[in-house]
């Protein structure tokens, strides 16, 4: 029977001179999946020790469990959704893995070359406001949100965005969530191209850093992310994409629910933009 160091199996080789050393034998997929799982568990862990509620997958534990000849899934209470947001979550995590698998990174870091050059986000705020004295406006093209269901039906995100160029908007966002929000990327390709000269921000629930290079690709000028989701880490890491591919980043915390959050960001460097999520629905922004 071959001998276990540790985690791995490993089993005798003879070499020339008789005497015999270990090489590992191919780790079983079963075993990866668990090892998944415990990584998953730890982003849980660190998430909880900054104040972070929403999970980023649900909690039940590796996928499949052997009894006999048996194989069943853990059930549990964790694996329902605690609220719309983590629900969201849950779907675009799994979503995302459908996509990178259809589109790795290596061939969207190619798509790269014919986007877009990226406007400035940040620069647009500013001159708005030195131009009007008022602060600048971001106008969102939305079809459509869990709470109030369809807010459009004759929904032409090219009108809705020309319109809101015509009435002194500084820069747009725009929806891309399709199961919750009814919006596309293909929407937001459809605002660059049609000479909109608004900055774009992609308003995703990025929970991968694929999803800042997709982003791009489709024409975005700066991407949302959210504290309640992101530990520190994250955000710092996909702050530091996000500069390397011209991108700005806009933070959004919950001052309602949780206060923890803004001073969580405030002190995680490189953020220059701060949305401020009331329970009114007005989105506030701040320029550092």
């Amino acid at each position: 029977r071959s001998p276990r160091i540790g985690s791995a199996t490993v089993a005798p080789i003879e070499s020339k001179d008789g005497s015999a050393t270990v090489a590992p034998l191919p780790v079983p997929e079963e075993a990866l999946k668990v090892k998944e799982w415990e990584v998953g568990m730890f982003q849980n862990e660190v998430a909880a020790s900054q104040g972070i509620r929403i999970r980023r997958r649900p909690p039940t534990g590796p996928p499949l469990h052997y009894v006999g000849p048996f194989e069943f899934r853990l059930q549990n209470e964790g694996n329902t959704p605690r609220n719309i947001l983590e629900e969201i979550i849950w779907h675009k995590d799994t979503e995302v893995a459908r996509l990178r698998e259809r589109r790795p990174l290596l061939a969207l870091k190619k798509e790269l070359e014919n986007a877009p050059p990226p406007r400035d986000f940040i620069g647009a705020l500013r001159e708005a406001n030195l131009r009007t004295g008022l602060p600048g406006l971001i106008a969102e093209v939305k079809k459509a949100s869990p709470s109030r269901g369809i807010l459009r039906e004759d929904f032409n995100p090219v009108e809705i965005a020309q319109s809101y160029e015509r009435g002194g908007a500084a820069c747009l966002s725009v929806l891309t969530d399709e199961k919750f929000f009814k919006g596309s990327f293909e929407n937001l390709e459809l605002i660059r191209n049609a000479g909109v000269k608004c900055p774009l921000l992609c308003k995703e629930f990025v929970v991968d850093a694929w999803q800042i290079y997709n982003a791009r690709a489709k024409g975005a000028d700066a991407i949302l992310l959210i504290a309640a989701v992101l530990p520190d880490l994250d955000i710092k890491y996909m702050t530091k994409i996000c500069k390397m591919l011209g991108l700005a980043t806009l933070v959004e915390v919950q001052m309602v629910h949780n206060e923890r959050e803004i001073d969580r960001v405030i002190e995680i460097e490189g953020i220059e933009l701060i949305g401020i999520n009331n329970r009114n629905l007005v989105f506030n922004i701040i320029v550092s």
